[in-house]
């Protein structure tokens, strides 16, 4: 097809043995750095509040 070239991704090895404990481990930190960080849950609760009604 004209215009367009291959991109290659690395990506995680899902089938890796401690794949899953490795997500698990990083998805505690994010949600530890979310509970610390006041503003940014604010700031997510007030977006949020924004959406009711988009779609009408």
């Amino acid at each position: 097809m004209a215009g367009l070239r291959p991109v290659q991704i690395w990506v995680p090895d899902t089938r890796r043995p401690d794949f899953a404990e490795e997500c698990r481990r990083q998805c505690r930190l994010a949600a530890q750095a979310d509970m610390a960080d006041t503003d940014m849950q604010r700031f997510m609760d007030e977006a949020l509040a924004d959406m009711d009604g988009w779609t009408e």
